[in-house]
């Protein structure tokens, strides 16, 4: 679902409707531009760092923040496929100041250390596409296991939560994906804007995440629900036969990429909806 195309197209045609604004699609916006998101109620005080994890298959860059003082339930994050950039870390920090332990990762660290797009969100998906198409099952779930392993290995995570995963655009099923790999540990999956979830194939995303124990929140764009408009009913169906919790929406005017603020089609207002199903979510799951 990660097209070029696509991509303009919305913008366009979400703009047009006056859904969305010339100023919220930040075309100027670039990988170290300062976005600025809603402060946080009662945040908490935070310690955020750049740290390397060691994994099979090398050494992965990543942003770790968490609360200052303490432990706290763990949420690894995996981007889109525009990276690790300063979008996400800012996302990553406001959910720390929630009181969360957050890890977000560069996925694409077998090729290069982040900033893997140097655009942004406004980097063109072609120039991007090799570095996703490079991943798949096997470094899913390899990089799963051993994100979740070094996120057990910290002072400031606590052992007796159970932790949360979160995925945007490709980042969606490789979050399905964490918790069929590390289902002991998983307890909350959310997926926004997720390309990829239903398949045709044995090892669908969302076929592996039925088989764990963890609560779902699926947040589906309005133009990807266009496209494929069988996936959220195969969702709940999935989920419903395995008997768990699953939150699917699909939410109206907003186009594929609308969560990140460095987006071309963020969407402010859908994006906050989003986020306060996030926390919920992780208030009952975590």
């Amino acid at each position: 679902m990660c097209d070029q195309l696509h991509f303009e197209n919305d913008r366009l045609e979400y703009e047009a409707r006056g859904l969305v604004t010339r100023k919220q699609f930040g075309v100027a916006l670039g990988a170290g531009v300062a976005m600025v998101l809603p402060a946080v109620v009662n945040a908490v005080a935070v310690t955020d760092s750049e740290v390397t994890i060691k994994t099979p298959d090398g050494n992965c860059d990543a942003y770790f923040v968490h609360p200052s003082s303490g432990s706290a339930p763990a949420v690894l994050v995996w981007p889109d496929i525009f990276g690790l950039r300063a979008s996400f870390r800012q996302m990553g920090k406001r959910l720390a100041e929630s009181g969360y332990t957050v890890l977000v990762v560069n996925p694409f660290y077998r090729a290069k250390k982040a900033p893997t797009a140097e655009a942004g969100g406004g980097t063109p998906i072609s120039d991007l596409r090799p570095l996703a198409q490079a991943l798949n099952e096997t470094t899913h779930m390899t990089d799963a296991k051993a994100f979740i392993a070094w996120l057990d290995s910290q002072q400031s995570v606590a052992k007796n939560k159970k932790v949360g995963t979160q995925g945007y655009c490709m980042g969606g099923p490789i979050a399905f994906r964490t918790a069929a790999a590390v289902p002991e540990r998983v307890g909350a999956v959310a997926s926004f804007h997720g390309g990829g979830l239903v398949t045709q194939n044995p090892n669908s995303p969302h076929l592996q995440a039925s088989k764990t124990k963890a609560q779902f929140l699926v947040a589906i764009a309005e133009n990807d629900d266009k496209r494929s408009p069988d996936d959220k009913t195969t969702l709940k169906e999935t989920f419903e036969k395995a008997n768990l919790p699953a939150e699917i929406e699909v939410y109206a005017g907003a186009a594929h990429g609308w969560c990140p603020p460095d987006s071309r089609v963020y969407n402010e207002p859908q994006a906050e909806k989003a986020w306060s199903r996030l926390l919920a979510l992780y208030g009952k799951a975590l």
